[in-house]
């Protein structure tokens, strides 16, 4: 059995969650998140829990299995406390800005760099190089996050770039010189 998918859900208060068609439908105070499903696997509410269970025990269903379970669990979470990720700009002069519905950077080319936010996410600039993004959908927090890092990486030697805010960067030594 699935160590994952065994696992029950727990559903908070103020959240609803429904099956029909093949479709997940989870609703809270957040707002509402849907998601199809392959029909090998089944969920059986049980009071304020949620049990995901298979049809069959073939490989790909096992997979499912955890799949489903993790993915209604990230559904869940989002509408009822909601995802954040912390990014963290370090460099000379690297800044960034909240202008409606562009995020402006400064990072150090020529010119500065504005990528558009989404309407389903939130994005906070504060001060000391911090921006947080935040949103109900795990996945789209994620990638969003991800999309601003890739525009400048963490560099090894002196550190400049956005960086997780967990993130450790193994820094090197630069030039010893000449001997």
């Amino acid at each position: 059995m699935s160590r994952i998918g065994k696992i029950p859900v727990k559903i908070p208060p103020g959240v609803k969650v429904a099956f029909k068609d093949e479709v997940i439908s989870v609703e809270g105070p957040k707002g509402k998140l849907t998601q199809k499903y392959h029909p090998v696997i089944s969920f059986t509410p049980e009071g304020e829990t949620i049990l995901v269970s298979r049809a069959n025990e073939e490989k790909q269903t096992k997979a499912y299995h955890g799949l489903y379970r993790n993915l209604l669990n990230n559904m869940v979470i989002g509408v009822s406390t909601g995802f954040s990720k912390a990014l963290i700009i370090t460099g000379v002069g690297y800044r960034a800005e909240v202008q409606g519905n562009l995020l402006a950077m400064n990072l150090g080319y020529s010119n500065d760099i504005y990528v558009g936010i989404p309407e389903d996410i939130s994005v906070v600039s504060e001060p000391g190089g911090r921006v947080v993004v935040s949103g109900i959908d795990k996945q789209r927090v994620g990638e969003f996050a991800s999309q601003i890092r890739k525009l400048r990486l963490p560099e090894p030697y002196k550190g400049k770039g956005i960086r997780y805010e967990n993130e450790k960067i193994r820094r090197k030594v630069g030039k010893s010189g000449v001997k």
